[in-house]
């Protein structure tokens, strides 16, 4: 019997960029939250994960999702009309949501389970890592930046967000080409979903 698999990360990149002078030092906070699922069989608690999931668009559930949200505290300091970035300090929170299961399974199916699981968080954690790669790659980018002609530094900041949303479109569309590879018809992800359910 065949089963229609509509599993998709959910990546969402929420990306927040302000100039303003602050210590704070570069750091990477990560969350995980649950949402609760009910099944006693592979075969249910696919189904409660597909009714349960966290929304994916308008339609669609994902199984679990990796969602970011990126700050930037920078500093611009501006001599004789040259602008320079002397600080570009970001802060990366990244937030995990997995499903949960509350009910009491098999031996045999809490083994699936426990391979799936682990299967999941390899997928998210893949795309956590990709976002904390994103981020060093625009902190790269913005490092040393300096404008002359620009007395009001709203060039310089124009120019640090500027480049800083070029490495995010880069990083957005790697994202979508890996789920893209692990979503594809026999992939990873059907795979994974066949051991939990058959």
């Amino acid at each position: 019997m065949a089963r229609v698999v509509a599993w998709t990360a959910g990546l969402l990149g929420l990306l927040c960029f302000s100039v303003v002078s602050t210590q704070a030092a570069d750091r990477v906070k990560v969350r995980t939250q649950t949402y609760a699922i009910s099944g006693k069989t592979g075969a249910e608690l696919y189904d409660s994960l597909q009714s349960r999931g966290p929304r994916h668009g308008f339609l669609s559930r994902a199984i679990a999702q990796t969602s970011y949200k990126v700050e930037w505290y920078s500093e611009v300091v501006e001599t004789g009309g040259t602008c320079r970035l002397v600080r570009a300090e970001p802060t990366l929170q990244i937030t995990y949501t997995y499903p949960q299961p509350t009910q009491a399974m098999t031996r045999d199916t809490r083994r699936r389970w426990a391979a799936f699981m682990s299967g999941v968080k390899r997928h998210e954690q893949r795309h956590g890592a990709m976002a904390r790669q994103m981020v060093r790659a625009a902190q790269a980018a913005v490092r040393g930046l300096k404008m002359a002609g620009d007395p009001s530094c709203r060039k310089t900041r124009a120019e640090v967000r500027r480049r800083a949303t070029a490495i995010y479109a880069t990083y957005e569309a790697r994202q979508r080409a890996f789920d893209a590879k692990e979503h594809r018809d026999g992939g990873n992800i059907d795979r994974m979903i066949a051991a939990l359910v058959w």
